[in-house]
């Protein structure tokens, strides 16, 4: 399968189209950013690494009865996957308080939340992503009814369900995560974008040392090889 149209380009991805008008190619960039698109900068390998992380968990998912976007990986740096038309919500799992949640509810950082939480963004840069609630999902017509977003959540649950001792049985915790979905030519809703160390936090479960994004956003230096490590604990 071999690109045609550039579609789409984001901060992390190109989307092509292809032969197949139900499928498409995303192109993972080793592009940097953080605080929307405010801090930049590039790191070799960061997309191939991000492409075959996302690719473990997809089929790891898949496996377990999650219906994603994803088809194949084709290299280093594309993955083939099936069209989806997005949801403009991004959907936000915490399992411990860190981050913006720190920051707006005064929760100590690291502190463990007494369930899994999950949040709605608003998918949209230009307004920093401001969270949701359910009636503003519905004012902006994000969804089609109500039972959509129980979907969304439901499925951000059990997405929880399986990855989180996944990570905790490979040294690490997965503290939260971003997942966004779309819907297939079917009007089924399905997980896709993809399941990286860009959108999700882990931290060593022996020295909480953080193994994701936050590496870049904090200025810690050594992503990749925490990158690296978060691939190679996955496929032991």
């Amino acid at each position: 399968m071999q690109k045609q149209d550039l579609l789409y380009e984001g901060k992390a991805k190109k989307i092509w189209s292809t032969s197949d008008a139900n499928l498409l190619i995303s192109e993972f960039k080793d592009d940097l950013t953080a605080f929307n698109g405010e801090k930049k900068d590039s790191e070799s390998g960061k997309g191939a690494l991000n492409n075959k992380i996302s690719t473990e968990l997809f089929k790891l998912l898949e496996s377990k009865g999650v219906v994603t976007h994803f088809v194949e990986k084709l290299d280093d740096n594309h993955m083939l996957h099936k069209k989806a038309k997005i949801i403009m919500i991004e959907v936000v799992v915490r399992n411990i308080a860190t981050g913006s949640l720190s920051k707006r509810l005064g929760i100590p950082d690291g502190q463990v939340l007494p369930f899994v939480l999950v949040e709605f963004y608003l998918k949209d840069d230009a307004l920093n992503d401001p969270i949701l609630n359910d009636e503003h999902c519905m004012i902006l017509n994000l969804v089609d009814d109500v039972k959509e977003l129980d979907t969304l959540r439901a499925m951000a649950r059990n997405v929880n369900s399986i990855l989180k001792p996944f990570f905790f049985d490979k040294g690490l915790n997965l503290i939260d995560f971003k997942l966004e979905f779309g819907k297939d030519k079917d009007g089924n809703i399905i997980l896709a974008d993809e399941i990286s160390p860009d959108n999700c936090r882990f931290w060593d479960v022996n020295t909480n040392e953080k193994m994701d994004k936050d590496r870049f956003r904090q200025g810690l230096g050594g992503l990749k090889v925490a990158y690296e490590e978060v691939l190679n604990r996955i496929l032991k």
